[in-house]
């Protein structure tokens, strides 16, 4: 592998698409293999995982990694986009504020596995077509609900108040969303709306964490700039094997790296392991030479992502 080939934390800056920061990116690193491991609609802000070179092999073991966010849920008024980009579906309903009792029962209604319907404004396929030409023209269409889980779902000043009143008759809620992949939180800020009958819609929306990924460690484009013009893009990049250190590990012999480069499976066993699961298998220097399934019954690796070539 080549000293580019990593994953790059980006804190995405409200106003421009995640395709517009994968773009800037090629740019600034001058290379062309960039990807993301899940997108921010335009107006939110927070961490973009993106993967550089080959690392760009490993994007499905990121995407379905959980999220967190910060968020803003703006009680008073639905929007057609579930955001504050949309058009408002009606007068601003004052009917608030609530008591912490009706809204801390609002949140526990919400936490857990629940099935989200798909927003029409969503990059989501139905037909082939995406949502969000369709609800551009105008168009609506049932859609299927999806099981997505709330792990959690919290006020973000639990020791004060909950809510800021805009003296417009709407009030602002902040919180915290732990989810699983998949999970639209503009739908969520909906159905949250929902439970206390009031339209609502999401005001901001800032991602804070992807698995281990943290939003502490992301760079702005500006400081990825200054770190590619000073060569110290190392301080920024994450190796491959760092990138998954959630799965299971094993070091293995030169000869054996030999067999996996060429897509054989090789002998390979921890008592830990489950049929099916992927494991990282490095050469003896902790470097990443591929990503493996466990076979349980022939207790063998078969190589099912290879990043590293001969030499």
């Amino acid at each position: 592998m080549s000293a580019m080939d990593g994953v790059i934390c980006i804190d995405k800056p409200a106003g421009i698409t995640s395709h517009d920061v994968v773009a800037k990116t090629r740019h600034i690193l001058n290379h062309k293999r960039v990807g993301h491991a899940g997108t921010l609609d335009p107006f939110a802000t927070g961490l973009l995982v993106l993967l550089v070179g080959r690392a760009t092999r490993l994007t499905q073991f990121l995407t379905g990694l959980e999220k967190e966010y910060e968020a803003i849920i703006r009680l008073g008024y639905a929007t057609d986009t579930a955001d504050i980009t949309g058009k408002p579906l009606s007068d601003v309903e004052n009917t608030g504020p609530w008591a912490k009792e009706q809204l801390e029962e609002a949140l526990s209604s919400l936490r857990g596995d629940i099935d989200q319907v798909p927003p029409m404004y969503s990059a989501k396929k139905q037909g082939g077509r995406k949502l969000y030409e369709l609800a551009r023209k105008g168009e609506e269409v049932e859609r299927k609900p999806v099981r997505v889980c709330i792990y959690e779902f919290e006020p973000i000043r639990p020791n004060q108040e909950w809510l800021k009143d805009n003296l417009d008759g709407t009030f602002d809620f902040e919180v915290r969303v732990v989810c699983s992949s998949g999970t639209y939180v503009r739908t969520l800020a909906e159905d949250f709306g929902k439970q206390l009958n009031m339209g609502a819609h999401l005001a901001e929306l800032r991602r804070t964490r992807v698995g281990d990924f943290s939003i502490d460690t992301a760079s702005t484009l500006v400081q990825l700039k200054t770190r590619a013009a000073e060569e110290s893009l190392g301080k920024v990049l994450y190796k491959p094997d760092a990138a998954l250190s959630r799965l299971p590990v094993i070091d293995i012999s030169e000869d054996d790296i030999r067999k996996v480069r060429h897509g054989s499976d090789v002998q390979a066993a921890e008592p830990s392991w489950t049929n099916g699961e992927h494991v990282r298998i490095r050469d003896i220097d902790g470097n990443l030479i591929a990503v493996g399934v466990f076979d349980a019954e022939a207790n063998t690796l078969h190589p099912a992502v290879v990043l590293s070539q001969e030499s």
